[in-house]
């Protein structure tokens, strides 16, 4: 029996590192991991010292979907309003940036769809093949995947249920940034610092406005981003940011 926690975190200069600890069952989603999951992003949007998160997995892969077993003795490793893993029907309010070593399959793949930015090492797969146990991906991927890769890939993944390559997936605008083998952590958290640099609370309303605006129309998207918008041009973050600017030296935020 493993005593290491299901999700392990680590805060590092404004980042929070959540890794699934799960490497001998292929990080596999139980109820423990999808309830560290929901507990590192708890974490991660109530801490004022954090303003981005990168989830990543433990040993050789990222995460190979739901773990079969559990599911079958009876556990679901769903928590909340969060939904399955922890993540995907609700994620943080801060930016999250998944880093894929080896595999995201399944339900893998679904939790990196829930975060907002994909760094994935050459030569890692991705892809959803549920079809071929006649099972649906309904973990989000038929949500997500459409709005991020062409519909036609769209289809190709989720009918075949073959995976593609991290270099495919760059290509395509899937993966934002490809790393060595072994290196995925290691170039996320430098994407990660490179957002960390930008005042928090641009970040989140940023955020909030490219995920809601699917349903609204052009009249409701200019009133609905000024509501979320208005209060961080008004705030103390952008007159310092202005003055920093003005001054020739880095801002110092204070998320208000």
């Amino acid at each position: 029996m493993n005593s290491q926690p299901a999700v392990l975190t680590e805060r590092r200069d404004g980042v929070l590192l959540i890794t699934l600890n799960r490497p001998d069952q292929r990080n596999a989603v139980n109820l423990a991991l999808a309830e560290g999951i929901a507990a590192g992003l708890d974490e991660l949007d109530g801490e004022d010292s954090l303003s981005v998160g990168v989830l990543t997995g433990a040993g050789n892969g990222f995460c190979a979907g739901m773990d079969l077993k559990a599911f079958v003795a009876g556990e679901r490793p769903w928590v909340g309003d969060r939904g399955f893993a922890g993540i995907v029907q609700r994620g943080p309010e801060k930016p999250l940036i998944a880093a894929i070593e080896g595999f995201a399959v399944a339900g893998g793949l679904e939790v990196a769809l829930g975060c907002d930015l994909i760094v994935a090492a050459r030569g890692a797969k991705l892809g959803i093949p549920e079809a071929k146990r006649s099972l649906v991906a309904a973990g989000g991927a038929l949500l997500r995947l459409p709005r991020r890769v062409p519909y036609h890939l769209a289809m190709e993944l989720a009918l075949t249920g073959d995976p593609i390559t991290a270099e495919r997936a760059a290509e395509l605008g899937l993966v934002n940034r490809l790393a060595d083998p072994g290196g995925a952590v290691g170039t996320a958290l430098e994407l990660a610092g490179q957002i960390t640099a930008n005042g928090p609370l641009a970040l989140r309303a940023s955020k909030q406005i490219l995920q809601r605006q699917w349903d609204w129309s052009e009249e409701e998207f200019w009133a609905k981003q000024g509501e979320i918008a208005g209060p961080v041009m008004s705030s103390e973050d952008a007159r310092e940011g202005s003055v920093a600017f003005a001054e020739k030296r880095p801002p110092v935020w204070k998320g208000r």
